[in-house]
């Protein structure tokens, strides 16, 4: 499953707006926005990478003054890890990721199970990206580009769920890419606190991860925060398969 998942974070990466690929990397990079979490760079599985390679691929995040980072799965290309920390790159976070496939998914059927809704107008777009900046306590601000990458998301092949809350607003949901080498990327998946324990993540993951498999994906992979959240993958179908790294290069490196 590692080869898979790092096929897929590549193919996924080639789809951003500009994209670099040299030295067995590839960077995607989104203009108008310097988040980390959302320009990176990725190896090609198996990857080789010289002292030169991570040089030039420092070079390239620079050039656009952004931080240099990356996310993969150690496992696909064995020889990346060392290349990075040989050039001074630190580890931000280690991630187990879990996988569902068609055979282990189990939707909530229980009859206080919530109404999941998939977004239609700007408004509901706006609403979710709210909810979903909230859930994650303001480390992603809410605003019209959020939301309209959410709406990108939607319309690019990938799909986006949520549960309405009783005043019309969105109590939270989850976005998931559009699937590539099998699979698919189930991510975001955000509860406001007024609304949690009320099975809102467990059923917009559980529709996102059955979309994705009417839409023939052969699995659906995703990673988790906390022990609670897992819990909750864990019961609509997702089991551990591998893990993900993720790794920066200090300031201090950078100057």
């Amino acid at each position: 499953m590692d080869m898979q998942v790092q096929s897929f974070a590549v193919a996924n990466l080639r789809r951003r707006p500009e994209t670099v690929e040299a030295g067995g990397f590839v960077a995607g990079f989104v203009p108008g926005t310097d988040s980390p979490y959302i320009n990176y760079a990725t190896p090609l599985p198996g990857a080789r990478p010289t002292r030169q390679d991570v040089t030039a691929l420092i070079g390239r995040f620079r050039e656009r003054g952004l931080l240099p980072r990356l996310e993969f799965a150690p496992e696909a290309a064995p020889e990346v890890e060392p290349a990075l920390r040989a050039a001074g790159f630190t580890t931000e976070a280690v991630h187990e990721y879990l996988v569902c496939a068609p055979d282990t998914l189990a939707p909530p059927r229980h009859a206080g199970a919530p109404r999941v809704e998939t977004p239609a107008t700007d408004e509901e777009f706006l609403r979710l990206d709210a909810a979903l900046a909230e859930a994650f306590g303001g480390l992603f601000p809410a605003s019209a580009e959020g939301a309209a990458r959410l709406r990108r998301t939607q319309e690019g092949g990938g799909a986006v769920r949520f549960v309405r809350d009783p005043h019309g607003g969105a109590a939270g949901g989850a976005s998931c890419s559009a699937p590539a080498e099998g699979t698919a990327e189930l991510s975001g998946v955000g509860t406001r606190p007024a609304h949690r324990g009320r099975g809102v993540a467990a059923a917009v993951t559980a529709s996102l991860a059955g979309a994705m498999f009417e839409a023939g994906a052969r699995s659906v992979w995703l990673e988790y925060s906390g022990e609670g959240s897992r819990r909750v993958y864990e019961r609509v179908g997702f089991r551990p398969r591998g893990t993900r790294l993720y790794v920066s290069l200090p300031t201090a490196e950078r100057d």
